[in-house]
């Protein structure tokens, strides 16, 4: 493995709609709009290779288009004008990401690929582009790297960076892309510390018990 995927979604999500779980009557599928990734060297000084960003025509359960929801824009900063402009269908962009991801793993905090595979590619009935076993919590790497569960439970992808006190360019939470980079910082500040390894990213190798 040359390479590890970091990679972050923003879906729909009306006001208090994760406290209701997506329950309430008028809550949307959360079915993803955004997607961004970073690919990062696991060798040759641990760089940043590239990155993606995309954003997706959101669709509901009968194949009509989603408005996009007033909170969801205040939350992201994404409107309507920018999904009629650049957006993608969800085949679409699945497709270019795992011709980005190649042969390596995607990592998000927490199960990004639930919303983005799962539940998006189920409401728009289309294939997944990637098979589960593909994906991986990037919440293990930190537990690998020795930051407390207590402060993984707590910390969200969005304030890592900060977190681990790394200076990087200004990032805005809950844009897709600039989460990913707030792991990815990380990330690789922890490879070269040499607080994380090669080896922590075989997502085959010993299983790590994040209730240690």
């Amino acid at each position: 493995m040359k390479a590890a995927i970091i990679f972050d979604c923003e879906f729909l999500v009306t006001e208090n709609a994760q406290r209701r779980f997506w329950c309430g009557p008028y809550d949307p599928d959360p079915v993803i709009v955004q997607i961004g990734a970073v690919k990062i060297s696991l060798s040759d000084g641990f760089e940043f290779i590239d990155t993606f960003k995309t954003y997706i025509n959101p669709v509901d359960r009968y194949g009509n288009r989603c408005a996009l929801d007033p909170f969801f824009t205040r939350l992201t900063g994404i409107t309507q004008q920018r999904i009629d402009r650049e957006g993608t269908s969800l085949l679409d962009a699945n497709e270019r990401l795992r011709e980005f991801a190649e042969d390596a793993t995607l990592w998000s905090w927490g199960k990004d690929e639930l919303n983005m595979m799962a539940i998006s590619c189920y409401v728009a009935g289309i294939e997944p582009s990637l098979p589960a076993h593909r994906f991986d919590n990037a919440c293990k790497l930190m537990l690998a790297a020795g930051m407390p569960y207590e402060d993984i439970k707590r910390t969200r992808s969005n304030a890592l960076a900060s977190y681990f006190e790394i200076e990087h360019p200004p990032l805005r939470g809950h844009d897709a892309l600039e989460d990913a980079l707030s792991v990815a910082y990380v990330i690789q500040h922890l490879l070269r510390e040499k607080r994380l390894s090669h080896a922590d990213f075989e997502t085959n190798s010993a299983d790590l018990n994040l209730l240690a």
